[in-house]
């Protein structure tokens, strides 16, 4: 079964969508899509669905959930000889698992390629890590889940995914500012500080890409805006880190000018 849960939720099995109408079970099915072939106990699901007010018929009623989603499983499992709707969505002691080959479930393959573009980079191999992270970043289609209404296990789980998304795209923009790619990264840079006006580590490589292609005051400017924006909505002034980079910046240090300072 194909799933795929960064962007809008979908499952197909043998070119059938199994992905339920109702919002309790495609909240079920999101969560073990997510906890793929490893057991997500009762407690788990019913915490999901009905948070802290689970009903006297939750066992009943979550039992009724699992049988409408291996009901769909059934449907585009028919006629296959070897697998069944329970070999799919399997009951272990105290839950149920969704069993899926490897690499079925592109957050699985998400999280090896950014894995090993964490590796590459860590090492120095920056045309390796720019690679395996933009391939990583690319499979996202829209924010995780967009369509399921999610509860206080899957919030965690999208909370999880949108900072290992974001964690990736500064390493990978790292990665490109060590290899020179300066001018290319500022319009890229530009849209992402205004989006996370408060990002310091955007702001912190927006100001070292237009700081190398010739652009100082802009990067003063940019500098200016989240210390403003720090200021009124914190209280706070920037980090000892982005204030370096800030006089770095006005002094003209030639370090910066260097494309394998990790300034970011």
């Amino acid at each position: 079964m194909e799933i795929k849960v960064l962007g809008p939720l979908t499952a197909h099995e043998r070119g059938h969508s199994v992905v339920p109408s109702a919002a309790k079970p495609r909240q079920i099915l999101a969560l073990l899509a997510l906890q793929a072939d490893r057991v997500v106990t009762v407690p788990s699901l019913m915490e999901e669905i009905w948070g802290e007010n689970v009903p006297r018929s939750a066992a009943t009623t979550l039992q009724t959930y699992i049988l409408q989603l291996r009901r769909k499983l059934g449907i585009a499992l028919e006629g296959d000889p070897e697998r069944h709707a329970k070999d799919v969505l399997v009951t272990r002691h105290g839950g149920y698992l969704l069993q899926v080959q490897p690499g079925q479930v592109d957050v699985q393959e998400f999280e090896q390629l950014t894995a090993s573009g964490r590796a590459a980079f860590d090492v120095g191999d920056d045309h390796a890590a720019s690679d395996l992270l933009g391939r990583a970043l690319g499979m996202w289609r829209g924010p995780a889940l967009v369509d399921v209404r999610v509860g206080s296990m899957l919030e965690l789980e999208v909370l999880r995914l949108e900072e290992d998304r974001m964690a990736a795209l500064e390493r990978r923009i790292a990665a490109d500012l060590r290899l020179g790619r300066h001018t290319e990264l500022v319009p890229e840079l530009s849209v992402l500080a205004a989006r996370n006006p408060m990002h310091e580590n955007f702001c912190a490589q927006l100001m070292v890409a237009l700081h190398r292609s010739g652009s100082s005051w802009r990067a003063l400017e940019a500098y200016q805006r989240l210390r403003t924006t720090l200021v009124r909505e914190l209280g706070l002034e920037p980090s000892n880190k982005l204030r370096r980079l800030h006089h770095a910046v006005l002094s003209g240090d030639a370090g910066l000018d260097q494309p394998a300072a990790r300034a970011s």
